[in-house]
C-alpha cells in the first residue's frame, strides 16, 4: 500500500534508472554535438590554411568535452545520492512500520493467551476435556500417513 509521498523501492529503482537513462541521452547527444563541431571546423579548416587554428579549435573541443563529462558525472553522483537518501528513508519508514505491527501482534497474542488461561483456570475438566479430543485427533490424522 504505497502512498504517493512515500515512494516504494521500486518507485526509486524507476526514476534511478530513468535518470541513468536521460544522462546517458544527454551524454550521446553532447558527444554527437563535439563531433560535429570538430567535423565542421575541420571543414572550415580545411578551405582555410590554419593547422594552428585547426590545433586550438580540437584542444577548446577537447576540454568542452571534459567539461561537460565531469557536469554529467557530478550529476549523475547528485541524482545517485537524492535516491540512496529516499531509498534509506523508505527502509528506516518500513522497518518502523515492522515494528510497530510486531508490538501490536505481541500484545495481541498476550491478551489471548491471558484470555486462554483464565478460561481453563475457571472451567479445568472442560479444557481437558477438549485437549483429550484434539489430542486425539492428532493421533488419529498422524496415523493414518
Amino acid at each position: 500500500m504505497a502512498q504517493s509521498n512515500n515512494p516504494t523501492a521500486n518507485d526509486l529503482k524507476n526514476d534511478a534508472t530513468a535518470a541513468g537513462q536521460k544522462a546517458k541521452a544527454d551524454l550521446r547527444e553532447g558527444a554527437n554535438k563535439i563531433g560535429d563541431d570538430i567535423k565542421e571546423t575541420a571543414d572550415k579548416l580545411s578551405n582555410n590554411s590554419g593547422a594552428d587554428s585547426l590545433k586550438e579549435r580540437g584542444a577548446e573541443l577537447a576540454q568542452n568535452a571534459r567539461d561537460t563529462a565531469q557536469d554529467y558525472v557530478e550529476r549523475a553522483r547528485e541524482v545517485g545520492e537524492e535516491y540512496a537518501g529516499r531509498a534509506r528513508s523508505e527502509a528506516e519508514r518500513l522497518y518502523q512500520q515492522g515494528q510497530q505491527r510486531a508490538s501490536e501482534l505481541t500484545h495481541y497474542a498476550s491478551e489471548r493467551y491471558d484470555e486462554v488461561s483464565e478460561m481453563v483456570r475457571r472451567n479445568p475438566a472442560q479444557a481437558i476435556g477438549i485437549a483429550a479430543g484434539v489430542g486425539f485427533l492428532v493421533g488419529l490424522i498422524l496415523a493414518r500417513r
